[in-house]
């Protein structure tokens, strides 16, 4: 085994000890998978629109799936130790996703508390948020940067391109990064543990490859991370169906949102009268230089401001990456039989 193979499975190792430790509280995120919807009570249908405006806001402002990703896992922490209402969903999700930006993101590159709450159309103060932030950060004793699904997924890919002798483009990481994205808009897979959640997106993509050494690589590496067979069947059919029902032209993806922007009634108004309007352009001198002055509007306050709606930023054509699969495969005969 070279250097590089050794240094991946001391790794490997490092982060399954770990990986108990980051994940939510089961019986927290069972009382809020059996949860009734109403102003009182937190429910999925509401844990997970909230997981796909963070995943909008990834795409937004360009961070990294690794933001995302954790934004999620220290949500769904927080959301397992504490009863919330469904009032201060808003605030909670992009104070995690603030905090999972820190972690992640160059400082240079991450907007101020204030632009994000505008982006969002969180319905907050800049001073909510540093409440929030305070009781977050307490409560998870400060221990954000986490091993996640994301860690495994990335881990295992490296191992596998580690050991195989075939093309190095074969496994696609954007779209497995993608797909795991998917899943984590459903409550349910923040139960599993993240080690499983990455091995079945990895043998669902070799499945679909038909690779028999890539299929061969990923069985040593379940037997090293020690995950069952019966595990590995369970969550993999349900990351099937997910994936199967992203993949589905039915399926409203978080991309393909479309942002609300809130300005005042007096730009609101000048934006409908200059849609009528033809500017009268001055006259260009002959030979002479333009000189064209460019003026930007002046803030105004907005707490009485109407909706205008704007059309998200381009996707990143995530939506292709979803492709149906089948849950019953060559994969679990041969995966029993080893």
């Amino acid at each position: 085994m070279s250097s590089e193979a050794l240094w991946l499975f001391k790794q490997l190792n490092l982060h399954l000890e770990q990986e108990g430790r980051f994940q939510p509280r089961e019986k927290g995120l069972s009382l809020i998978e059996c949860a009734a919807e109403n102003e009182n009570t937190l429910c999925p249908r509401q844990r997970n629109a909230k997981v796909e405006d963070l995943w909008s806001l990834t795409n937004f402002f360009g961070f990294a799936t690794e933001t995302f990703v954790l934004a999620v896992n220290i949500l769904d922490r927080f959301l397992a130790l504490m009863k919330v209402k469904p009032k201060h969903l808003s605030c909670i999700g992009v104070c995690c996703f603030q905090l999972a930006a820190r972690v992640v993101e160059e400082e240079c590159n991450i907007p101020s508390a204030h632009e994000i709450i505008r982006i969002s159309q969180c319905k907050c103060t800049v001073s909510d948020l540093k409440r929030m932030e305070k009781i977050i950060s307490e409560k998870l004793h400060f221990e954000f940067k986490a091993t996640t699904a994301l860690t495994f997924l990335h881990l295992y890919h490296t191992i596998v391109l580690c050991h195989t002798s075939e093309r190095k483009e074969v496994l696609n990481l954007d779209k497995l990064e993608a797909q795991l994205k998917a899943c984590n808009c459903r409550l349910v897979f923040s139960k599993a543990k993240p080690s499983v959640l990455a091995l079945c997106l990895l043998t669902l993509e070799v499945q679909t490859l038909k690779s028999v050494e890539l299929f061969e690589i990923l069985l040593r590496v379940q037997k090293h991370s020690k995950i069952s067979d019966s595990d590995l069947l369970y969550w993999r059919e349900l990351v099937s169906k997910c994936l199967a029902d992203y993949s589905s032209p039915e399926c409203c993806k978080p991309d393909h949102k479309k942002l609300v922007w809130i300005v005042s009634r007096r730009t609101a108004q000048n934006l409908q009268n200059s849609y009528y309007s033809v500017p009268e352009l001055p006259t260009i001198p002959e030979g002479g230089c333009f000189n064209e002055s460019e003026s930007e509007d002046s803030s105004e306050d907005t707490s009485s401001g109407e909706e205008i709606l704007s059309s998200s930023p381009p996707s990143d054509l995530e939506g292709t990456f979803f492709f149906e699969l089948k849950p019953k495969t060559e994969w679990q005969a041969l995966s029993c039989r080893s």
